[in-house]
């Protein structure tokens, strides 16, 4: 048997004559469980057939064997020509909590010879920036963050061999009115949603290093050419811990690095970002998700993106507050320097009830809202507690960072 082979489950009922039925059964064994591990070290020996570690379940390693599998599997289905593409330093992705202001992020490298930055990720932006010839941007020594354990990089175009300016008379370039002469390099600034928060500085193209899963090899190397923000100025969340090293844009706009990608042919315009319980998780270029999976259409709404809690349309908000301020047993105070209107006071030794909430789509398909409970002792012996869903100006709503930080969810997204 090969070590990728999977035990099945048979069921099968047989009528013989007239005798009753006959069941034949078979117990179903996970390749990478304990048991499993047993049959294959009693078949095959400790390194049979050069097999030697056994993936810890939900490691990276563990991760990683089982996305090749569903690669394999995806391709002998669908015949697709298109690898999936993930940065050069590995898929994961890293959750920092508060220190890096609740962001996801992983470590990509840019330029020739390449130089490593850590990102944040955005779904809801366009732009790959990185701090570069900085005017203003964070400090990058690792003295200023306790989540690192080596500096942070700076970017100069000027010493990667593989990189050139963008200039205003390229197609790419969304700021050329700026431009006194269409030669100049192209400008750009981007405002982000939260308070007085942008990066500006020029644009210029280099190589992305990634690695690609093939049919015939675990890994290969990949070498894109993409946009790059050369961030000289950054404000506002962006010096006070959020994405202090850059920001990579993944949304559907034709500068992010997803539809880049995809328009030099080099993977299908989608990308797939997988969280567990702890925050961490994988992102994959390129992948559409298995083509029996359900998904869940959204629209891509300008200029709302980003945010970090849950915002739902006013008519429906009041009706969903009314209804939780229902369920709770406890009692409503007033708070007028509170962000959230709907607040309790209870004491820290009564039990209280916080009703769940869920968000229901077509198709019968239901996300549940995580974190919409905010609290914190005010007075010794009491708790606050304050529902942090808000009331939104719009007549759509917007599903915040904040509601899905602890779900175990993984999102493939088409551009």
């Amino acid at each position: 048997m090969e070590k990728n082979a999977v035990v099945l489950v048979l069921s099968v009922w047989l009528l013989v004559g007239d005798s009753a039925a006959v069941t034949f059964s078979s117990k179903l064994i996970h390749r990478f469980s304990d048991e499993a591990k047993v049959l294959w070290t009693a078949r095959n020996g400790n390194a049979g057939n050069g097999f030697v570690s056994w993936p810890k379940r939900n490691s990276l390693e563990y991760l990683e064997l089982l996305i090749g599998n569903d690669l394999k599997r995806q391709r002998m289905k669908l015949g697709s020509q298109h690898p999936l593409l993930f940065p050069s330093h590995g898929s994961e992705t890293l959750f920092f909590g508060n220190e890096f202001d609740w962001l996801h992020y992983t470590w990509i490298d840019i330029g020739t010879p390449n130089v490593s930055f850590l990102v944040a990720l955005d779904a809801g932006s366009d732009l790959l920036w990185v701090p570069c010839d900085c005017i203003q941007c964070a400090p990058l020594s690792a003295s200023n963050y306790n989540s690192l354990d080596k500096d942070l990089s700076e970017y100069n175009p000027s010493l990667s061999s593989s990189s050139k300016n963008l200039s205003c008379s390229h197609q790419l370039c969304e700021s050329s009115s700026y431009c006194k002469e269409l030669n100049d390099r192209c400008p750009y600034i981007i405002e982000y949603d939260s308070d007085n928060t942008s990066s500006s500085g020029y644009l210029v193209e280099d190589k992305l290093h990634l690695k690609s899963f093939t049919d015939h090899a675990a890994q290969s190397s990949v070498q894109a050419s993409v946009i790059v923000g050369c961030g000289r100025k950054q404000t506002g969340g962006y010096l006070d811990g959020a994405a202090p090293d850059g920001l990579m844009g993944l949304g559907p706009g034709n500068i992010s690095v997803p539809s880049l990608l995809a328009k030099a042919g080099l993977i299908q315009n989608s990308f797939s970002i997988c969280f567990d319980e702890n925050g961490s998780g994988r992102i994959y270029f390129g992948d559409k998700g298995l083509a029996s999976q359900q998904s869940t259409p959204f629209l891509p709404i300008g200029g709302k993106y980003g945010t970090s809690f849950t915002y739902l349309p006013p008519e429906i908000y009041d009706k969903v507050v009314l209804e939780f301020d229902k369920q709770v047993n406890a009692r409503r105070i007033s708070n007028q320097d509170d962000l959230w209107k709907y607040c309790y006071n209870v004491s820290s030794q009564e039990p209280f009830k916080v009703p769940s909430m869920r968000l229901k789509f077509a198709m019968n398909q239901s996300f549940e809202i995580h974190n919409h409970i905010y609290s914190y002792t005010e007075i010794e012996g009491f708790t606050v507690f304050c529902l942090t869903i808000l009331r939104g100006k719009d007549d759509f709503g917007v599903i915040g960072r904040e509601s899905t930080l602890w779900l175990s969810i993984c999102a493939c997204i088409s551009l």
